[in-house]
């Protein structure tokens, strides 16, 4: 336990290394900007800095980098040395507070979306204090927000913190009504749960699909995938447990509160979930989860995917976004308590939230939209695209009995009986899980079950702290005005609005084919896709509420719908010209090549008076499906044609949506039944059953 100890954050710039290596004034000053967002000065900045590279330094950084989150959905970085060269040759090692609170990137080939020029190269990189700085490798990455010359936002943790500050702002507007005038701050917590897949490496590097989009593009159902739910909190493997050891050692390290881990439903499919920490924190937390993912499976022979839908007909990765709301005085504003019904706290922040879900499901829809994302969602084995709010038996019964006026018949918690005495009793939860659910209350927090594995939280988190805020900003007003006491003010607020939002709860199964029709006879909103999504990112609606709140601009939420959308349409193409290549070049010569083999089988037995009506039927099928592939490669090509002359790409992402993808899935039929017809020795690449049972 004393290594784990001495190990955990053993690479983080944190409070306890700030506290031994800074002056005491220093280290005041630095905590009063970090906990109250008060304006560091640059002679403290020269303090923090010299001691942050003495630090870096001693546990054997050579370089720094401002580490910031551009709109690429990654992390971005630009090392240089700490070395300083004098003028008679000799060099020091330097590190100023202007070199921490501020550095200078090239902007021009960061997505913007339009925000800035091309030839608008200069971007700025600046200090984000309320995040610690780590090392990685030999480099202290020092995380930071970025944007252009002109002080347009490009990247995913400004918005981020805006969105925290928002969501503080309005939470305690409302508490200090209910009487918790002691509240200076109000924090989203996050705790975001990692899906991914590990396969091994040398059957990565065979499959071109793989290497160039992240997912198979091509591959037939093996015999076996997950019917016997065996792979579900299985037995870690060795050499994965290995993987695992080695993961949490160094995540720990980097001070990512790794917790849990176990083998996912799929098979080769694995979860890792970390401990709640504060929204801003967790983000930066889950991108260097994937990364150190990646990074620690080639030291074990494998490779790390984290795309949504990698494997046809296999349940796909996402990423369960665990979030809550607590105050620098301890409270934990979703705590139901032991009796919810007289919570009134609990119950005006729980209905916040109600009325912000059905309010803002276009946003929260477009925070997961992407390409690979559409693939996964509402396919039986994720969330719908149909957002609803699962609460469970017992808060819905209170939510109905708040709505009727009737009076409230109690908690239902029973004992767990086993009918073996042996085993100890323990209470029963009131009501199961829903895993079927978008957005489940889950005892004290929402599960946003809806975002894709490879996805940045940040998008996900940006929209649930600003909607939560507008609620709580709508409830304060009214109550700012209340003419009785609060309590009977909160309680008749709470009722009309649950009464006005109560379509969007929905505790049956959510993969069944009659929620598609109820959701519709609701008015819930059904984006099936990303190009579905997001145009409504800038309904007039929308841009209010971001403006209202400075989290967006206009412009700023113009061109993240652009980035979105090229995005879109790129990956789309990407995908596309990769299947044109491989079965032009790899499965329909491997077909014809295994063809002839079969036609010279024919003629020799038919030499011999065999009968070969069997080899004949296989011939036929291998010379349609053949056939009819190249058919399809071939009208796949003109489609994208046709994508890359579009005028603009809001008409390039409906081709994509509706021809491009529809063709690519038609390509893979013909490709996927030829993996059934071809012996194995020609074909071309490993299939499914190769790389998914390792």
């Amino acid at each position: 336990m004393a290594n784990l100890n001495s190990l955990f954050g053993s690479r983080v710039f944190n409070d306890s290394v700030m506290k031994e290596r800074l002056p005491k004034e220093t280290y005041i000053s630095l905590r009063d900007t970090i906990s109250e967002g008060k304006e560091l000065d640059l002679s403290v900045a020269n303090i923090v800095a010299n001691a942050m590279k003495d630090w870096a330094i001693d546990n054997g950084a050579t370089h720094y980098t401002h580490w910031f989150q551009p709109m690429t959905g990654i992390t971005a970085e630009k090392h240089d040395s700490f070395l300083t060269v004098q003028s008679d040759g000799t060099v020091l090692t330097k590190f100023s507070g202007k070199n921490l609170i501020k550095g200078e990137s090239d902007a021009s080939s960061f997505p913007s979306g339009g925000l800035r020029a091309t030839f608008e190269a200069r971007g700025y990189t600046a200090w984000d204090p309320t995040s610690y700085a780590f090392i990685k490798d030999d480099t202290l990455c020092i995380p930071t927000v970025f944007c252009s010359h002109g002080g347009e936002v490009l990247d995913k943790k400004t918005p981020l913190l805006r969105s925290c500050e928002a969501l503080s702002y309005q939470a305690i507007r409302v508490l200090k009504l209910l009487g918790h005038s002691d509240v200076t701050r109000v924090t989203p917590m996050v705790g975001a749960e990692q899906e991914y897949f590990l396969i091994d490496k040398d059957m990565y590097e065979k499959r071109s699909d793989l290497i160039y989009t992240g997912k198979t593009l091509f591959g037939a159902r093996p015999p076996k995938t997950q019917e016997l739910n065996d792979q579900y909190y299985g037995t870690i493997s060795p050499k994965v447990k290995s993987y695992m050891a080695d993961l949490d050692k160094e995540l720990w390290a980097l001070g990512v509160y790794a917790k849990t881990e176990h083998n996912e439903a799929a098979p080769a499919q694995h979860e890792l979930a970390p401990t709640y920490s504060n929204a801003n924190t967790a983000t930066d937390h889950n991108q260097l989860m994937m990364e150190t993912m990646k990074t620690i499976a080639l030291d074990h022979g494998f490779v790390c995917l984290l795309g949504e839908k990698p494997f046809e007909g296999i349940n796909g990765s996402g990423k369960h976004n665990n979030w809550s709301a607590s105050t620098n005085t301890g409270i934990d504003l979703f705590k139901p308590g032991k009796e919810p019904y007289d919570n009134t706290l609990f119950l005006l922040f729980m209905t916040a939230m109600i009325k912000a879900v059905d309010e803002y499901q276009d946003l929260l829809r477009i925070s997961v939209a992407s390409a690979s994302n559409d693939r996964r969602l509402g396919g039986n084995e994720a969330p719908p695209a149909i957002l609803s709010i699962f609460l469970g038996e017992e808060l819905t019964d209170i939510i109905d009995s708040i709505i009727t006026g009737k009076k409230y018949s109690g908690s239902k918690k029973t004992n767990m009986e086993t009918g073996v005495n042996a085993l100890p009793e323990f209470v029963r939860d009131n009501t199961d899980r829903n895993r079927t659910s978008p957005f489940a209350f889950t005892g004290n927090k929402f599960e946003f079950r809806m975002p894709g594995a490879s996805q940045s939280i940040a998008d996900a988190n940006i929209v649930l702290n600003t909607i939560m805020a507008e609620s709580l900003c709508q409830f304060a007003d009214k109550l700012e005005k209340k003419t009785d006491d609060v309590e009977s003010a909160c309680r008749r607020l709470i009722r009309d609005t649950l009464k006005k939002h109560r379509r969007i709860l929905f505790n049956g199964n959510g993969y069944a084919k009659e929620w598609v029709e109820e959701a519709a006879s609701r008015g819930l909103c059904n984006y099936r896709t990303t190009a579905d999504a997001l145009p409504h990112l800038t309904d007039p609606k929308n841009v209010s509420l971001f403006a209202r709140h400075k989290v967006y601009t206009e412009a700023e939420l113009i061109s993240r719908r652009e980035i979105m959308s090229s995005d879109y349409v790129k990956v789309t193409h990407i995908e596309a010209s990769t299947m044109i290549d491989m079965a032009k070049r790899e499965i329909i010569p491997a077909s014809l090549s295994y063809l002839r083999e079969v036609s010279s089988t024919i003629v020799s037995l038919g030499e011999i008076g065999l009968d070969t009506s069997s080899y004949r039927s296989l011939a036929e099928k291998i010379s349609k499906n053949t056939a009819d592939l190249q058919k399809a490669v071939d009208e796949l090509s003109s489609l994208l044609d046709g994508l890359d002359s579009a005028k603009n790409v809001t008409r390039q992402t409906e081709l994509a949506r509706d021809g491009v993808i529809p063709k690519m899935s038609e390509v893979r039929a013909f490709a996927d039944t030829l993996e059934t017809l071809v012996a194995r020795k020609y074909w071309p690449f490993p299939t499914y059953g190769d790389m998914l049972f390792i």
